[in-house]
C-alpha cells in the first residue's frame, strides 16, 4: 500500500546504487569496503587473543585494586562517620570502653557553637563528653558545689577525671573541668540539644525565658537557640535522611510492587513487540503524546484550582529551597512550570514525527528484525541482569573501599580558641596541654578533637588511594558494561549471518559468544574501557575544580575550565559510540580494538546519512518505550501514594515525603525498561552494521548472495538471484 510506498522511497534515497566515479573518491577517503569472502560466515571461530598487554595490565589493576581494599579494611572504621565522638575522638557507646554505658554526646557550652567555626570545621569550640542521659533542669556550678547531693547529679556531666578536691570554683571552670551551666535538654541524633519550646509565641526551655549562665550573668533563651541551631547545622540533613529512611521501611514492599509491574509492562512490551511491531510502534507513540497530554491537562487543572488560594501566589524565588517538596506542590508557579516543559516535550515530540514519518517506517522494519532476533534468542533478555549484578558488584566494592579509606584516619587535636590567639588551628595533645605555654598565653584555648587524619606514610598516600579507588570502580564497569556489549553483539551478529535461520545459527549463541569474548577479547575489552575510564577521571577532576572555583572571581578561568568540562563531556560521548561499534566489529571479525574501532568509523562514515537517519530514528523510537513505561508506572505511584485511587486509599502508607518513593519507582522503571531496551538497542546496531556489511560485502548473485533477511531485501527491492533464499 501506501506505507510500503513510502519505505521503499525511503530506501532508496539513503541507499543510491550507481554513485560512478564519486563512488572511487568516496570510499578512498572512508576506507575500502570489504571485499566478498567465500568463507565468511559470520563471527569468525578461528581467531586469536588481541590486545594481550591491556589484558595483563587489568589482572594486575585488580590485584593491586584488592590490596588498596585490603589496607582500607585494615585501618578504618566506619563507625567514626555514624556515631558521635567526645573531645578526645572516643565513641559514644562503644563497647569494650569507658564510655560503653554512655551514648549521648553532650556539649559544655551550646551556645559557642553559634561560631562561624562550626560551619568551617564542623566541631564546636567547646568541651564535649560522652554522658548516659542529658540533663533534666537548670543548675550552675557555682550553686551546686555546697550541695554534695546536687554535686553528685552534676558530677556526671563534667570531664571523667575531674575531682572537686582541692580545686576552687573559679580554678574549675578555668580548667574547663565542668560546665559552669546545664539546661533541661533532649537526645537528638545522640546529642543533648537544649528543650526548647515555643509557648504563645514566647521561646522557653523547660519554663524559664531566661537562665543563670553560670558566670554571675543572666542570658536569654534565644541565645541557646541559636547555637544549637549552628550545633545542628551537619544535622539537619541526617534527620532528612532518617524520615526518608522511615519512608522505606513503610513503603519498601509498594516499591518492589511497583517495580514488579514496570518489569511485566517491559516484558509484554518486549514480547508484543516480536509480533506486532508496526502496530506497537504506533500505539507507543500515540500513548506518549497521550501521557504528556494527560499531564499538561492535570497541570492546568491543578493551577487553576490554586487561584485565590492563601499562599498560592508566592513565587518559587522568594520560597527559596525546603527540604519538605509537597510545599512546592501549593504553588501556582510550580504547576505552571511543570505545564509549560510537558508542552515543550510534546511539541518538540510532534514536530520529530512529521519530519521523519518516512525515517519511522525505516526504523519499523529495523525494529521488526530486531524483534525476531531477540525471539530466537530469547534468553538475551535475561542476559542484562548478570552485567546489572557485576555493575552493583563494582558499585558496592568501590562504596565500601571508600567509606574505609575515609575512616582510616588518626584523632587529630587541635586548639580551639574564641578570641584572637596565634595557636589556634594548630595540633595539640590533650594529655599534657594544660601543662603547656598555650594555656597561659590563651586562656580561654581548649584541645580539641577536630577531625580524623595522620602523617604517617600511608595517611600521605590516601588521597592516591582515593584517586585510585575511582579510577579502578571506572575502569572496571566500563569492561563489564563492554564485556555485556560484545556478548550480546556476537550472538546478534550470528543469527544476522545465518544464511538459513535458525538452522545455520549455535545452538547457544549467547554462551558461545560470552565464551569467545572472555577467551580471546578481555585485552580489547580492558583496553577500550580504559580509555574511557580515563576521560570519565578527567572529567571528575574538572567537576572537582569547577567547585573549587565558585568562590573564585576569575571569570576567565571559570570559561576556560568550562570549555573544558564541554569538550571532555562531547569526547567521552563519542568514545561511548566508538567502542560500542568497535565491540560489535571484534565480535565479528575478532581483530584488536584499534583495528576494530577503525574499520566501524570507516564503515559508519561510508554511510553517515544511513547511520544519521536510521539509527537515530530507531533509539528515539525505543527511547519514547522507555518512556511510556516509565510514565505509565510514574502516574500509577503518584495516584497511590497521594491516596487518589479512593479503592485502596485506606491501604496507602502515610508519609513524610511521597515523592520519595515515587521517585524511587521512577528511576527504578528507567532502569528496567533501559535494561530491556538496551537488549533491542544493541541487537538494532548489530544488525544495523552487519546490514551495511551486507551490502558491501554481496551483490544477490548466486555466488555472492545476500544474507539479510527475505523482509529488509523485500523493503530495499532486492533479492538473491541464486536457487537458495535467506529466511
Amino acid at each position: 500500500g501506501r506505507g510500503k510506498q513510502q519505505t521503499e522511497e525511503a530506501f532508496r534515497e539513503l541507499h543510491p546504487v550507481n554513485m560512478g566515479a564519486e563512488e572511487e573518491n568516496y570510499y578512498g577517503k572512508h576506507g575500502e569496503p570489504h571485499k566478498y569472502d567465500p568463507t565468511f560466515k559470520g563471527p569468525i571461530h578461528n581467531r586469536g587473543c588481541t590486545d594481550i598487554i591491556c589484558c595483563v595490565l587489568i589482572v594486575i589493576a585488580i590485584l593491586g585494586y584488592f590490596v588498596v581494599g585490603f589496607i582500607a579494611w585494615t585501618h578504618g572504621d566506619p563507625r567514626k562517620v555514624i556515631y558521635p565522638t567526645d573531645s578526645r575522638g572516643q565513641f559514644c557507646g562503644q563497647l569494650g570502653t569507658p564510655n560503653e554505658k554512655k551514648p549521648l554526646l553532650f556539649y559544655f557550652n551550646i551556645m559557642k557553637c553559634a561560631s562561624p567555626m562550626v560551619l568551617l570545621e564542623f566541631q564546636c569550640p567547646t568541651p564535649q563528653i560522652c554522658v548516659e542521659k542529658c540533663p533534666e533542669k537548670f543548675m550552675t556550678y557555682l550553686k551546686v558545689y555546697k550541695s554534695q547531693t546536687d554535686l553528685d547529679y552534676y558530677r556526671q556531666f563534667c570531664k571523667p577525671e575531674f575531682n572537686s578536691v582541692g580545686k576552687s570554683p573559679p580554678e574549675v571552670l578555668r580548667d574547663g573541668d565542668c560546665p559552669a551551666m546545664i539546661t533541661p535538654s533532649k537526645p537528638f541524633t545522640r546529642r543533648c540539644f537544649p528543650a526548647i519550646r515555643s509557648k504563645k509565641g514566647v521561646i522557653m526551655v523547660g519554663n524559664e525565658t531566661e537562665f543563670d549562665d553560670g558566670r554571675g550573668g543572666r542570658r536569654n533563651v534565644t541565645d541557646l537557640m541559636e547555637g544549637a541551631k549552628k550545633a545542628n547545622v551537619v544535622l539537619e540533613a541526617r534527620q532528612v535522611a532518617m524520615k526518608i529512611f522511615e519512608d522505606y521501611t513503610v513503603s519498601w514492599y509498594w516499591i518492589i510492587i511497583g517495580l514488579l509491574i514496570a518489569m511485566v509492562v517491559s516484558l509484554i512490551f518486549v514480547v508484543l513487540l516480536r509480533f506486532l511491531a508496526g502496530i506497537m510502534v504506533w500505539v507507543m507513540i500515540v500513548m506518549v503524546i497521550a501521557v504528556l497530554g494527560y499531564g499538561i491537562f492535570h497541570c492546568y487543572m491543578e493551577y487553576a484550582h490554586l487561584k485565590g488560594e492563601p499562599g498560592s501566589d508566592v513565587t518559587l524565588t522568594d520560597l527559596g529551597f525546603q527540604t519538605d517538596l509537597r510545599v512546592y506542590l501549593h504553588l501556582r508557579q510550580t504547576w505552571l512550570a511543570f505545564m509549560i516543559i510537558l508542552c515543550i516535550m510534546e511539541v518538540i515530540i510532534i514536530l520529530l514525527l512529521i519530519f521523519l514519518r518516512k525515517r519511522i517506517l525505516i526504523a519499523i522494519a529495523l525494529i521488526k528484525e530486531a524483534s525476531r532476533a531477540v525471539g530466537y534468542i530469547m534468553c538475551s533478555l535475561v542476559f542484562p541482569l548478570l552485567t546489572f549484578f557485576l555493575v552493583c558488584l563494582c558499585i558496592a566494592y568501590w562504596a565500601i573501599t571508600a567509606v574505609f579509606l575515609s575512616t582510616s584516619n588518626e584523632a587529630v587535636y587541635k586548639v580551639f580558641n574564641e578570641t584572637a590567639c596565634e595557636y589556634a588551628g594548630k595540633t595539640c595533645n590533650p594529655e599534657t596541654f594544660n601543662t603547656t605555654n598555650i594555656t597561659k598565653l590563651c586562656p580561654d584555648a581548649r584541645c580539641l578533637f577536630a577531625f580524623y587524619g595522620g602523617e604517617s606514610y600511608y595517611h600521605k598516600y590516601l588521597l592516591f588511594f582515593q584517586i585510585y579507588n575511582v579510577f579502578m570502580f571506572f575502569w572496571l564497569a566500563n569492561f563489564v558494561i563492554a564485556l555485556g556489549q560484545v556478548t550480546l553483539a556476537g550472538a546478534f551478529a550470528s543469527y544476522y549471518w545465518a544464511f538459513k535461520k535458525p538452522d545455520d545459527m549455535p545452538a547457544f549463541p549467547i554462551f558461545s559468544s560470552l565464551g569467545r569474548a572472555l577467551r580471546y577479547h578481555t585485552g580489547s575489552l580492558a583496553f577500550g574501557s580504559l580509555i574511557l575510564a580515563i576521560v570519565q577521571l578527567i572529567r571528575v577532576i574538572l567537576e572537582y575544580l569547577d567547585h573549587q572555583l565558585k568562590s573564585s572571581k576569575n571569570a576567565w578561568a571559570k570559561f576556560f575550565l568550562c570549555c573544558l568540562k564541554c569538550c571532555f563531556y562531547c569526547l567521552e560521548k563519542f568514545i561511548k559510540f566508538l567502542n560500542r561499534n568497535a565491540y560489535i566489529m571484534i565480535a565479528i571479525y575478532g581483530t584488536n580494538f584499534c583495528t576494530s574501532a577503525r574499520n566501524a568509523f570507516l564503515l559508519l562514515m561510508r554511510n553517515i546519512i544511513r547511520v544519521t537517519v536510521v539509527d537515530k530514528v530507531t533509539d528515539f523510537l525505543l527511547f519514547l518505550g522507555k518512556l511510556l513505561i516509565v510514565g505509565c508506572t510514574g502516574i500509577l505511584a503518584f495516584f497511590f501514594f497521594t491516596h487518589r485511587i479512593k479503592i485502596i486509599q485506606d491501604t496507602a502508607p502515610h508519609l513524610n515525603y511521597y515523592w520519595i518513593p515515587i521517585l524511587t519507582v521512577i528511576i527504578g522503571s528507567y532502569l528496567i525498561a533501559h535494561g530491556f531496551f538496551s537488549v533491542y538497542g544493541m541487537c538494532v546496531d548489530t544488525l544495523f552494521l552487519c546490514f551495511l556489511e551486507d551490502l558491501e560485502r554481496n551483490d544477490g548473485s548466486a555466488e555472492k548472495p545476500y544474507f539479510m533477511s527475505a523482509h529488509l531485501k523485500k523493503l530495499l527491492s532486492k533479492k538473491n538471484t541464486g536457487p537458495t533464499e535467506t529466511k
